[in-house]
């Protein structure tokens, strides 16, 4: 690499900089985005929310901190998943062995595996958006993106 390439990659880093203070893109477009980079996986199936514990579930008096309690169904396959300030654990229905990607933007995040009974976990807690990419039987399920 020649002094001016080296000096046009520190000019567009600079740049590139200066604009994610100056004129940040809009958080819808960034929503907007990580939701697309879920289609990169054409041919998978979409996971639907079917229960989220600060929706659909009644409040305990007295609780402290509760770990959300999530459950997505793609057909015959449910993921139950709980997301705490512990981590994140999770069980696939039926139970099975699967490949589990937990999805926080457009560099993918942890890789877990389930085990024979379908279980799995994460010791850290997604910080922002996340959904999961399982890869069970010869299948690719992707679920809808939430915030944690």
């Amino acid at each position: 690499m020649d002094d001016d390439e080296v000096q046009l990659e520190w000019l567009e880093a600079d740049l590139r900089r200066a604009a994610a203070v100056l004129d940040p893109p809009p958080a819808q477009l960034t929503a907007l985005a990580v939701e697309a980079y879920a289609l990169h996986d054409l041919d998978a199936r979409i996971a639907e929310l079917t229960f989220d514990s600060l929706t659909d579930a009644l409040p305990v008096r007295g609780a402290g901190e509760v770990p959300r309690m999530l459950t997505f169904s793609a057909g015959e396959l449910t993921v139950d998943v709980e997301v705490g300030a512990d981590g994140l654990l999770g069980q696939v229905l039926p139970p099975q062995q699967a490949s589990v990607e937990v999805l926080t933007g457009p560099h993918g995040g942890a890789e877990l595996t389930a085990d024979a009974m379908g279980r799995f976990a994460c010791g850290t807690a997604p910080a922002g958006p996340f959904a999961l990419r399982l890869r069970a039987g010869g299948e690719v399920v992707v679920t809808e993106w939430l915030r944690a």
